[in-house]
């Protein structure tokens, strides 16, 4: 199992006020001898519907030296990460969370929208400072 990120806690923090229950820190899925784990998994009940949404959400801080390095490790995960949900528990939505100064900045590249487009990835995007969620992308 690999380190917490630096800003785990706060995303956690920040689901938690938005509504959702922390189901597991971390999320692990297993497939064909391999194990993940995915930084969080969250549910939140929607009285009205009477069901729930799944969701597992991977933190970056995107704090090193080269943001398109994280960025490359980040997208692998996401990829690696969604199969297994996919096999595993396809009810259960990936999001990747990403603080809102990388988002304002690395995220706004035409590079970076263009492989956001290709490979479907759904953002969290999270306030440090605040320890809140600022959007959702889907």
């Amino acid at each position: 199992m690999s380190a917490k990120d630096k800003f785990h806690d706060i995303v956690k923090s920040a689901l938690q006020r938005d509504g959702w229950t922390i189901t597991d820190d971390p999320l692990r899925i297993e497939w064909g001898l391999v194990e993940l784990y995915i930084d969080l998994g969250a549910e939140k009940i929607i009285a009205a519907e009477r069901k729930g949404q799944k969701i597992a959400v991977e933190v970056k801080s995107f704090i090193g030296q080269s943001t398109i390095s994280e960025f490359h490790t980040a997208l692998g995960q996401f990829i690696n990460y969604r199969f297994a949900l996919s096999q595993k528990e396809p009810e259960r939505a990936l999001y990747l969370a990403v603080p809102s100064d990388t988002y304002d900045t690395f995220f706004q590249l035409p590079f970076t929208q263009m492989i956001i487009q290709q490979y479907q990835l759904r953002l969290l995007i999270y306030n440090i400072e605040n320890e809140v969620i600022i959007t959702w992308q889907n």
